[in-house]
């Protein structure tokens, strides 16, 4: 048997912040806190695990998530994530395959929403 994907591991300098965080942005619920906050794992509400965090040292730019969604609701989730908290670091465009922006979680980790043209 070959090694089969579980989910993104982020190192992160405060799990349970960017728990909040990342729970917000993408409906996602705690399913495991490790050590009070060492490690966190984050899975869909059918308890698909998605993302684990662990306190680590942040190596920013290493690994990066990119969130989908309609382009219909390109520019309602661009405002809900950053009132969430994220950041713009590369202002939105147009691209051949439809909108991308790019952003930074409360720690700096990149991550992009795009919204596909079908």
């Amino acid at each position: 048997m070959v090694a089969q994907f579980d989910l993104v591991t982020i190192d992160v300098a405060d799990p349970a912040r960017m728990s909040t965080f990342w729970r917000a942005a993408l409906d996602l619920i705690e399913t495991e806190v490790e050590d009070v906050d060492r490690w966190i794992v984050l899975s869909s509400r059918d308890r698909v695990r998605r993302i684990g965090l662990q306190r680590g040292a942040p190596r920013v730019g290493t690994v990066h998530l990119d969130l989908a969604c309609t382009v219909e609701q390109f520019d309602r989730e661009l405002g809900r994530l950053t009132r969430l908290g994220a950041t713009v670091t590369r202002e939105p465009r147009r691209e051949s395959y439809g909108s991308i922006v790019n952003l930074a979680d409360p720690e700096g980790n990149l991550f992009d929403l795009c919204a596909y043209v079908h």
